[in-house]
């Protein structure tokens, strides 16, 4: 029972304290509204630090990812069927959230539009084609540090990583760097971290002082919706996937086996914890054992449902508290890129959710006071999320194993 519970607050501790330090916030901003003035500074100290860190972070994640990409990964026909399924089912998983919310609106609190005036506003005489170039690409280096132009950002590191992984023996020691680059950058995400209990729980007492209790409320639906939509997604269309891959012995050998991956993702709030799990139980699914080897630990990095889901509802959740159209189409458009972005770049860094938050304020240009909001959904829908997120890495294995495998005893037929 002590194992148990040590291993409870192992996996939970961050989360456990985050929510403290949002209760006591919360309490704070309701009975000691005058004193939430001398406590915003130090959520927006955190925020800052977030901000700052963001950009080297995602460039080492990024780069140093493709960098160190080696042959044995190179795997032609299961890589890009692979590619092929992890698009089609984030980009799915984030479609229908958004036809849920355009069916079950959010109404916002009373006071929370007047936020909106701080939104960082493109010039409205701009053609389509200005906007494309400036969304895209930066016509000097030092633009590409800030975080008003994170896109560019984002393919300029792309195209550095691809940089690096051609340049051979020469590109070893850039490599390199890269990479420990990128374990530096960890280590920092997580020093910030360990103060996001004070900071949002500073933050959170400056939004409940100043909007009020409504706030509560407010959040109670979006959440409602997440956990709803996300067990439908779970229930329905990881059926629907196993349905495609192998029929209805797919369907029932996927939920037979799928179980301890559940468990195991629900206890430790965790897709590294759970995929160990994930690699015994796909062969059990009808998962050939080198699909499984390529496809469940490269999903536990690039392939997230549950990651696509919250993106979503965390992107509505801000527009809604500053008063912006979140359905207008190129909002939309920019919703599902950025929730790719997210499912890819987020895995590999500690605490990746609140990046892809910093990543979304940064690219639509939302104030700072949508963070909290955000940061705080983010936390509240983890357990549910990482059981989409985990245990849709073995549903994606069926769907490589039906279409990318070719049985190496009859190569002229699919496994």
């Amino acid at each position: 029972m002590a194992n148990r519970y040590s291993g409870f607050l192992a996996h939970y501790s961050s989360i456990l304290l985050l929510l403290l330090g949002i209760v006591v916030g919360s309490v704070v901003g309701v009975f000691a509204p005058e004193v939430v003035g001398w406590l915003k500074p130090l959520g927006d100290i955190f925020l800052n630090l977030l901000f700052a860190a963001v950009v080297p972070l995602l460039f080492f994640a990024i780069a140093s990812a493709l960098a160190n990409i080696n042959a044995s990964q190179q795997l032609g026909r299961i890589v890009s069927t692979m590619a092929g399924v992890f698009l089609a089912t984030v980009v799915i998983s984030a479609i229908l959230t958004i036809v849920v919310l355009w069916f079950f609106p959010v109404d916002a609190p009373d006071a929370s539009g007047a936020v909106a005036d701080d939104l960082l506003q493109g010039d409205p005489d701009d053609s389509w084609g200005d906007r494309i170039v400036r969304f895209l690409t930066v016509g000097e280096f030092s633009l590409l540090l800030s975080r008003q132009h994170m896109l560019a950002f984002v393919i300029f590191s792309f195209l550095v990583g691809i940089a690096a992984m051609r340049s051979g023996e020469a590109g070893a020691a850039f490599r390199q760097f890269l990479a420990s680059g990128n374990e530096v950058m960890k280590q920092l995400l997580l020093l910030i971290m360990k103060a996001a209990p004070i900071g949002l729980g500073a933050y959170f007492a400056y939004q409940v002082g100043t909007i009020g209790p409504e706030l509560f409320g407010f959040y109670a639906k979006p959440l409602g919706l997440y956990y709803s939509f996300g067990l439908f997604y779970f229930m329905v269309f990881f059926s629907l996937y196993a349905y495609v891959a192998a029929g209805r012995q797919g369907v029932a050998r996927f939920w037979k086996n799928n179980l301890l991956p559940t468990a195991t993702a629900i206890s430790t709030c965790s897709s590294i914890a759970t995929m160990p799990v994930n690699l015994a139980a796909a062969p059990k699914m009808g998962v050939p054992v080198p699909v499984a080897n390529v496809v469940i630990p490269l999903g536990m990095t690039l392939h997230k449902d549950g990651s696509s889901i919250s993106s979503i509802v965390k992107i509505y959740v801000a527009f809604v508290l500053i008063g912006r159209d979140f359905f207008e189409p190129t909002t939309l458009l920019t919703a599902v890129g950025i929730t790719v972005l997210v499912s890819i770049v987020a895995g590999g860094i500690p605490n990746g959710g609140y990046i892809g938050e910093m990543l979304m304020i940064s690219v639509y240009g939302l104030p700072a006071e949508a963070i909290p909001a955000v940061m705080i959904i983010g936390t509240l829908v983890d357990p549910m999320a990482t059981v989409l997120n985990a245990t849709g890495d073995t549903v994606a294995a069926m769907l490589v194993g039906r279409f990318g495998w070719k049985n190496p005893s009859n190569p002229d037929t699919d496994g």
